[in-house]
């Protein structure tokens, strides 16, 4: 078999970004991110495949949570301003994550809130806080038609 030589794309790290609608002085760009910049994880399975006698019944799930980690710099006012915001309120709304590449589109969650700010070790050799949001991915939108 011959080599389709698909073009494997390219990843671009400074694409990366966290857009909060609602509080526009939390965003998280690139120049605000530690190596580790932003992972994106959803909590649970999109369908439930439910055994039967005889094979399965599948039930979709209209939404699922998802858990957004962002290691923001310490060294900068950002990292304040997102541990003054959870003490105000931690309920922060939608946001949107935009990956390290232009050909997978940002990613939208509702219904976020603060889950931890995490300062990190004070050693001086590390200038990441973890910060961690959870929020809500709506799915299977066709369940609504």
């Amino acid at each position: 078999m011959a080599n389709p030589l698909i073009p494997q794309g390219t990843l671009n790290r400074v694409l990366t970004s966290m857009i909060v609608s609602n509080f526009t002085d939390l965003n998280v760009t690139v120049s605000n991110m530690g190596k580790s910049f932003a992972r994106l994880a959803f909590d649970s399975n999109f369908d439930e495949q439910i055994e039967t006698a005889t094979g399965i019944v599948t039930s979709p799930e209209p939404y699922v949570m998802a858990t957004v980690t962002v290691g923001i710099l310490r060294t900068q006012p950002l990292a304040q301003a997102w541990l003054a915001q959870s003490q105000v309120l931690s309920d922060i709304g939608p946001i949107a994550l935009h990956s390290d590449t232009t050909t997978f589109g940002a990613i939208d969650l509702a219904d976020c809130v603060i889950r931890n700010v995490d300062p990190g070790a004070y050693d001086g050799l590390d200038p990441v806080t973890k910060l961690t949001i959870r929020g809500v991915f709506y799915i299977n939108n066709n369940l609504w038609s």
